[in-house]
């Protein structure tokens, strides 16, 4: 059966997998076979086009970021080949497609209970990032059991962070009752959430650096367009430091900066469409509880409706948002620089540097666009990850050769920088191939406390959120305003 469902995903691939679902889970929820079938299209399309997108820009991108590398001349033995490989391996794994199948059931048996309040099994392609992880620890231990009760414990913790940040994420990225569930692009709530007050001390807070200043105090130039042109400029000179007096090396430059305009301004449009796919089921959600709010005679707000769900969407429909995609192109550089100089570091990151706006997602949605937050929770974050990538750079490498992946000639370690340079992931993978019960039992303790808290003080925990976004929504934490 594993073989079969292997055989199946590889030939229809995500873009036709993932409408079918949409498509099922539609109809389930009254959707009419008409809209249903647009949002099914919809979905189709998006990934389509994310695809069609990365996989022309990636290429460029990486050839910029081994040229800087090459200035240097410093030489990191693990380098980041990209997040594919590693997906592809985890269909080779027996512990993989288990989970494939069985976390499917799991999630929707989790979703029926009422153990979470996000129905994960609407983002079925994310699947493979927890499959990932059991797949490395089934390579480390051989224990099918543990590998897969790890794939497990992972979707846990993430469906809990996924409600935890939902209702900001659903606010900001304006697609009601929506959410992500990926974990590898999860965890940054953690940080996003404990670092804001640090952050408010600092100031950053007053900062005004959001899109919309951009835009209103730069005109023209303060346009995603202009700014991917602007930023790209300034990579493609990065790429290009020792030999800025040729000809070659400007006719690079000003292409990287027209292709790096391009994805900034292509990709909302792509992600408008995608956001499509999910915007009818979400209102048949709304419609729902509007309807059930009118039964029972109260009147519920969003935040004190212990019954209100999400869906989990690809983080697809976030990537193209302007604060996103700004913050992850700036900090491009900024970890390629920090990779270099972070002291034991052995992580070169290049293929999934494309993927920061990805994984910046939730940072964004806790922090209410304010860039500059996201730059500095990016950098604390994924210069620990850029540990976590290194200690598992040997691990990684040899499970996804094992598997089946090939890896290029010539580069000695692999890794994928949105994959593995992950710190909560990595000290929870850590502590399951030690076989210790102690380690173990401590992240399953961790996660009921997290579980109780959440299901208890759902309402507080959001009203919290909610006030700290506000007050980079140009509040300063007082009654005055701050004017733009």
């Amino acid at each position: 059966m594993l073989s079969a469902v292997n055989n199946f995903f590889s030939a229809f691939g995500a873009s036709v997998v993932v409408p079918i679902m949409i498509f099922i889970i539609a109809l389930c929820l009254k959707v009419k076979p008409k809209t249903a079938m647009m949002s099914a299209f919809y979905a189709g399309v998006g990934l389509t086009g994310f695809g069609w997108i990365i996989n022309s820009f990636t290429p460029v991108v990486t050839k910029i970021i081994r040229q800087m590398v090459n200035n240097t001349g410093i030489n990191l033995p693990v380098v980041d080949i990209g997040w594919q490989a590693g997906s592809l391996a985890t269909f080779g794994s027996t512990v993989g497609l288990s989970f494939f199948v069985f976390g499917l059931i799991a999630e929707l048996i989790l979703f029926a209970l009422g153990i979470t309040k996000v129905f994960m099994a609407s983002n079925l392609w994310n699947n493979f990032g927890f499959m990932i992880w059991g797949t490395l620890a089934y390579y480390v231990t051989h224990n099918f059991w543990l590998s897969l009760g790890l794939s497990f414990f992972m979707l846990f913790y993430t469906l809990v962070l996924a409600e935890v940040q939902a209702d900001r994420w659903s606010e900001y990225y304006g697609v009601k009752n929506a959410t992500v569930c990926s974990i590898h692009n999860m965890e940054q709530t953690i940080p996003a959430i404990l670092l804001d007050p640090l952050w408010n001390l600092l100031g950053f807070n007053k900062v005004k650096m959001t899109p919309q200043y951009f835009k209103n105090k730069l005109g023209v130039f303060g346009e995603p367009t202009t700014l991917g042109a602007l930023l790209g400029l300034i990579i493609g000179i990065l790429g290009n430091l020792t030999s800025l007096g040729t000809l070659k090396a400007w006719g690079q430059i000003l292409q990287f900066a027209i292709q790096l305009s391009a994805v900034m301004t292509i990709f909302p449009l792509v992600t408008n469409v995608f956001s499509k796919a999910f915007t009818p089921l979400a209102a048949e959600i709304d419609k729902n509880r509007k309807e059930m709010s009118s039964e029972t005679g109260k009147k519920i707000d969003k935040i004190n409706d212990k019954k209100r769900w999400f869906l989990a969407v690809d983080d697809g429909v976030g990537y193209g948002e302007p604060a996103t995609i700004i913050s992850g192109v700036i900090l491009i550089p900024i970890m390629v620089l920090i990779a270099f100089i972070l002291p034991g570091n052995k992580t070169l990151p290049v293929v999934d540097l494309i993927s920061i706006p990805f994984m910046v997602e939730s940072i964004v949605a806790v922090t209410r666009g304010n860039i500059l937050k996201v730059i500095a929770n990016g950098i604390v974050w994924f210069s620990i990850g850029l540990y976590a990538s290194s200690w598992l750079g040997q691990i990684y490498t040899g499970a996804v050769s094992h598997y089946g992946a090939a890896i290029p000639a010539g580069v000695v370690l692999i890794t994928s920088f949105n994959l593995m340079a992950r710190p909560l992931n990595a000290l929870v993978f850590a502590a399951f191939i030690s076989k210790s019960p102690l380690w173990i039992g401590i992240c399953i303790v961790v996660y009921l406390v997290l579980l109780f808290a959440l299901r208890k003080y759902r309402p507080q925990i959001w009203t919290y959120l909610q006030k700290m976004a506000n007050k980079n929504a140009g509040f300063s934490g007082s009654k005055e305003k701050i004017e733009y």
